[in-house]
């Protein structure tokens, strides 16, 4: 099973998120937390989380850029518990048995995203209010192909 991790390039984040996500922590859509949203509510930080932001799940920090890479059954297991908390916690789920077919369900959305990629390969979202709701597409950044032989140095150190 694929999923995505946070993935920075520099520094951007940090200034255009209340909350950044974590590099390396595995991320999904999390365009539920907008479910409810109006024009009213897109101003500044909270704009650019809703047109691009990748959801982290250790944070819940937001993320421009996802990598895709292969996820451990365990690793799911633990990330569907701490979204259905987070369910809990923030969007006043009842309880966690409640909440846990919900956060499966947006971890299986995301893994269908990540599925026919190849590790490596990034993704972006991006996010517009439409009358029906929240509309989300994403971009897909094929990895580059690099020659090991071109920036790996051979031989020996010593003369």
């Amino acid at each position: 099973m694929k999923l995505a991790r946070a993935i920075h390039f520099d520094e951007s984040d940090m200034r255009v998120y209340h909350s950044p996500a974590r590099t390396g922590e595995w991320c999904l859509s999390g365009g539920f937390e907008f479910s409810n949203w109006t024009e009213a509510d897109l101003a500044g930080k909270a704009r650019q989380a809703f047109a691009n932001g990748w959801l982290g799940l250790e944070t819940f920090g937001r993320v421009t850029f996802v990598a895709v890479t292969q996820v451990e059954p365990a690793e799911v297991a633990a990330l569907e518990e701490a979204l259905a908390a987070h369910f809990v916690a923030v969007y006043g789920a009842p309880d966690a048995e409640a909440a846990l077919p919900v956060a499966r369900d947006e971890i299986a959305q995301m893994a269908e995203l990540c599925e026919d990629h190849a590790p490596n390969t990034l993704l972006t979202v991006l996010r517009e209010l439409t009358g029906a709701g929240v509309r989300e597409s994403y971009s897909v950044i094929a990895p580059q192909d690099a020659r090991l032989d071109l920036v790996a140095v051979h031989g020996s150190l010593e003369d």
